[in-house]
């Protein structure tokens, strides 16, 4: 993973000033460049969310400190959307040893415990210095969460985390993600830190590519 230096506004004034606003004009008057703030896909990725929605995608890894540090500003954003925006968290894998914690997130979701657990597994990561990068590491740490451990272990394990981890992988190489943390737009637009100059203005970016995608 290229680890980038990504500027991360933390106030509570900067996370408000990026508020979506609900006119194509904005985006317009916002300025970005294709091929500098971002890039538009040769070929589009694939898109879940329903017709008349528009996807936005963050892609993260919870041992990235970027990621670690982008967490609150991206999660305050990410409840102030409008109802026709769909935000989806896919973790990524620059190689195998990314993997379990895919599967960390996946089971995750599908018990419903990323409400409670998601930043608990960046803290516990980032703070108290568990790597959480092997099934063990991962099982004994659920184990001392309050989490059945056996029910865990079944989802962690399934047919269906396995496949949710494979078209993780396979968004992110649709999105050409060349780093974390990154965000993709409609399945058409690509953006991180390092082409938006910081995260802050990746959300920026993000807000204009969403109101653009809308009025296409």
């Amino acid at each position: 993973m290229k680890r980038r230096d990504f500027s991360l506004a933390a106030s509570a004034a900067a996370a408000s000033a990026l508020t979506l606003g609900t006119s194509s004009s904005w985006a317009q008057a916002a300025g970005f460049k294709e091929g500098k703030d971002y890039a538009k896909l040769g070929k589009p990725a694939t898109v879940s969310a329903p017709a008349g929605k528009v996807e936005v995608i963050e892609f993260f890894w919870y041992s990235c400190p970027h990621c670690n540090a982008f967490e609150p500003q991206f999660e305050a954003w990410a409840k102030s959307v409008p109802a026709d925006v769909v935000v989806h968290r896919i973790p990524v894998a620059f190689n195998a040893s990314f993997v379990p914690q895919q599967k960390l997130y996946f089971a995750l979701e599908g018990m419903n415990l990323l409400p409670t657990l998601h930043v608990k597994v960046f803290r516990a990561i980032h703070v108290e210095r568990n790597r959480l990068a092997t099934d063990d590491a991962i099982f004994e740490w659920i184990g001392k969460q309050g989490v059945d451990l056996a029910k865990f272990k079944e989802v962690y394990n399934s047919f269906t985390v396995a496949n949710q981890v494979r078209k993780a992988t396979q968004l992110q190489n649709e999105y050409d993600v060349e780093g974390v943390p990154a965000m993709g737009v409609a399945g058409r637009y690509y953006t991180d830190g390092t082409k938006a100059g910081n995260m802050e203005n990746v959300l920026r970016v993000v807000n204009a590519l969403i109101a653009s995608s809308r009025k296409a």
